[in-house]
Formats: structure tokens, C-alpha cells, sequence
């Protein structure tokens, strides 16, 4: 596991943008894993800029992302479709046809779930799966437990998850109970991860995550298990790692 603690958002950003760029241009069919939330915006952004000065393209890639609310509208402002389409795919030259979202809405959800792990089969393994951590640990909208779940399930979301993400609605009643997720078993296919974390508030789960034991209270420890992941850090998030 290399772990990268970083004086600036700049840095940070731009070291997380370069590990992807890096990827397409060698590998420009790539299968990216993308990520929602606070975290991924800035690398987002970096990426954004490395495609408009022509140094880096998309046209032959696919994705899939983590996860996506269950109930949510597509065009809703919040769903992660709507967040991926405005903080990265309408801004380059990806196919949308070949970026994967779950579907929230599907009548069928646990038929959905299995759908959706059989595209990530046929079109996978990942090459480069961005995760973000939650307060909590959790990967994707993997929560702790006892047990987790290795493939595309859908997910109760805890009250302490669905309240870190108040902050993206007008109120707590509006978040969703439940998402659809990529499991554990599922992230761990990727040929590498990249971890973002950003923050004071993280600092303790990722101490916990990543020198700690490996548990299932704590999702993202499984990611000890991994051979390629790279973790990039703030000063703040990464305070206390040694």
C-alpha cells in the first residue's frame, strides 16, 4: 500500500488526476471505477483540464461507478447519474453509452444488482477503481457489519451515512434509506485503487482503516488485502498516520 500525504489540495488533485491519465494513455480502452461525493470533484476537475489541453482522452474508455441511490430520479439534482454527467462526462469525450450507473429506479432492484455485475464481468476487471471512505469506514455505501456482502447489493444506509449527506439535500427526510452498491468483493476485483480522503474529520477512520485490524466494522481495512492500492491524503486526513 503506498500512502501519500499532500501540503496541498493542488497536489493532491493533480497527483490523483495524473495516476488516470497515465492510465488511458497507456491503456486507452481502460475500465475506470468512478466515485461520487466531495472527494473525486477536484481530481474531476484536473482531469477535465488534462482532456481540454488535448493531453489525454476518453473516447475509448468505459466506466462504472460505485453506487446510486435507490428511489432517486435520474434527473434528480443529487443522484450520482446527474453528479457524473455535470462534475466529469459532459465535459469530456466519453461515450455515455459506456458509462454504467445502477439503476435506482429499476422495478426490479435485486434483478438490477445481478445485471449490473454481469456488465462489470463481461467488460471487466477494472483497471482503476477511485474510492472515496466514509466517516464510518464504508466503501461504496458498504456499511459496517458483521458480515458484508461481496457483489451488487442493495444497502440499508446507516443514519450517521445518510446524515453526513444531508448536506447535499434541503433536508435529512430527502435522503434516501437505501443505495445500490458495488460490494466489497466487487471493489476488490480492480487491478489498482486509489483512495482519496481529504479532512480532519477522516483522519481517525483512516488511522483505523489502514493501521489497524482488518474487520468488517471497518469496510475499507479489507482494502489492506489488496496489492495495488494508493492512498492520497491531505495534511489534515492524514495526521495521524505513521
Amino acid at each position: 500500500m503506498n500512502i501519500r500525504i499532500f501540503e496541498n489540495e493542488e497536489d493532491l488533485n493533480a497527483t490523483g488526476a495524473g495516476v488516470i491519465a497515465s492510465l488511458l494513455q497507456t491503456k486507452p480502452r481502460a475500465v475506470l471505477g468512478l466515485a461520487t461525493g466531495s472527494s473525486p470533484v477536484g481530481i474531476y476537475k484536473q482531469l477535465i483540464a488534462l482532456y481540454q489541453k488535448g493531453l489525454v482522452s476518453f473516447s475509448q474508455a468505459s466506466s462504472f461507478n460505485l453506487d446510486e441511490y435507490v428511489g432517486l430520479p435520474t434527473e434528480h439534482r443529487e443522484s450520482y447519474r446527474s453528479f457524473m454527467n455535470e462534475q466529469l462526462f459532459h465535459h469530456i469525450d466519453m461515450d455515455l453509452a459506456r458509462t454504467h450507473v445502477p439503476d435506482g429506479q429499476a422495478a426490479d432492484l435485486e434483478q438490477e444488482c445481478k445485471s449490473y455485475e454481469q456488465r462489470l464481468d463481461d467488460r471487466g476487471p477494472v483497471d482503476l477503481q477511485l474510492l472515496g471512505i466514509g466517516h464510518n469506514g464504508h466503501i461504496g455505501f458498504n456499511e459496517p457489519g458483521t458480515e458484508l456482502t461481496g457483489r451488487t447489493h442493495v444497502v440499508d444506509l446507516k443514519e450517521e451515512t445518510r446524515k453526513a449527506n444531508a448536506r447535499f439535500f434541503d433536508s435529512l427526510d430527502e435522503v434516501p434509506a437505501q443505495a445500490i452498491t458495488m460490494g466489497v468483493g466487487t471493489i476488490l476485483k480492480a487491478k489498482q485503487i486509489l483512495l482519496i480522503a481529504r479532512g480532519e474529520e477522516k483522519a481517525e477512520i483512516i488511522r483505523e482503516a489502514f493501521m489497524g485490524p482488518i474487520t468488517t466494522a471497518c469496510p475499507a481495512s479489507l482494502l489492506q488485502c489488496h496489492p495495488n492500492v494508493v492512498v492520497l491524503l491531505d495534511r489534515a486526513a492524514g495526521r495521524l498516520v505513521r
